[in-house]
């Protein structure tokens, strides 16, 4: 049987009863619905109901398909010039690029994973583990008026 990516809609309850299953579900959230920023309610709040259904599927759909969630960093899909700062903020020292996700998203469809459900892969190069303080390596932070 091959591995089979199969997208959650309303008819994902009627996957076929088996005790070991090659099925999976991949659904993308964010490691938005873990931090944020100003103004992000909406996007953080969509991340963090996409994370809820992810464990509550995986307990739904035992035994029928494995389900795992993706949370993407920061990647980059348009190629864009980027600087040696942005890349050197990350824990490994580079921005994403789409293939990152796809490696993941392949993980988790594998026979490799087949001991993992309910979970959800943070892809972000280390940075939802990285604190960052003011004046700490370099870091500086500055209100929109210029005040520290």
């Amino acid at each position: 049987m091959k591995n089979k990516v199969v997208v959650v809609s309303g008819g994902a309850m009627g996957l076929g009863k088996a005790y070991y299953t090659r099925r999976s579900i991949v659904n993308i959230s964010s490691t938005r619905y873990n931090m944020s920023q100003t103004n992000t309610e909406s996007y953080t709040a969509t991340k963090g109901g996409i994370t809820s259904l992810t464990h509550a599927l995986a307990v739904s759909l035992a035994g029928k398909a494995r389900v795992n969630a993706i949370a993407p960093g920061w990647i980059d899909t348009t190629e864009s010039t980027l600087s040696n700062a942005d890349h050197m903020q990350h824990p490994v020292g580079r921005v994403g690029v789409p293939l990152d996700i796809v490696n993941a998203v392949m993980f988790l469809c594998s026979d490799k994973s087949s001991f993992i459900t309910g979970q959800v892969l943070p892809v972000d190069g280390g940075m939802s583990k990285l604190m960052i303080y003011h004046e700490d390596n370099g870091w500086t932070y500055e209100d929109q008026g210029g005040n520290i």
